[in-house]
């Protein structure tokens, strides 16, 4: 019952009646179909139905239902209008609020226009671009930089409020000029601005 190797040892030929799962492709297909089957539960929906009273120029909403604007667009009543952008302006892309601003330089008027932001002589448009700043040695009035006049013995200073200049050591302000301290004898200067 055995056969005979070229090695000469004895071997019991031996059958087996277990059939392997790789020859059963019934069993393949149940499984593999099992699987898909998950995976297109587990996918989430990214469409949706466009309701039947979308207007031109709108799309359905990402997520939810219903329909909004496309970009260009804004919500006047039951339609879709295309933005006005306004002369020197420009488009934002965005779906909330007016839909563009201004260019640097030019501020919003009203909600319709943009109108350039005049900037008088000895002033500088801040990073905004919506307003304006007097350079230093200038001072604010009304529309206008005034140039700040620094008397003889004065210099420039930072100041928010009061005098934009102040006195040289030595030197007292007295009224628009700065006068000289006089030091009595046997006195000194002190580093004191009062007393």
């Amino acid at each position: 019952m055995g056969h005979k190797s070229k090695t000469g040892l004895y071997l019991p030929q031996t059958t087996c009646k277990t059939k392997r799962l790789a020859d059963t492709p019934s069993l393949w297909g149940a499984l593999l179909g099992s699987i898909f089957a998950l995976l297109l539960l587990a996918i989430p929906v990214f469409a949706q139905t466009i309701p039947e009273d979308t207007p031109e120029n709108a799309s359905a909403r990402r997520y939810g239902e219903g329909w909004e604007c496309n970009i260009g667009y804004r919500l006047i009543g039951d339609s879709c209008s295309a933005i006005v952008v306004p002369e020197n302006a420009y488009e934002t892309n965005r779906t909330r609020g007016s839909g563009w601003e201004c260019h640097h330089g030019y501020r919003e008027v009203e909600g319709t226009a943009c109108v350039a932001v005049l900037v008088p002589d000895g002033g500088f448009l801040d990073p905004s671009g919506e307003r304006w700043h007097c350079l230093r040695g200038f001072v604010k009035i009304d529309d206008i930089c005034q140039e700040v006049v620094v008397p003889e013995n004065g210099y420039l200073v930072d100041a928010a409020f009061g005098s934009a200049w102040e006195c040289e050591r030595g030197f007292e302000q007295v009224g628009d000029i700065c006068t000289a301290i006089i030091v009595p004898i046997n006195g000194y200067l002190s580093g004191s601005r009062y007393g």
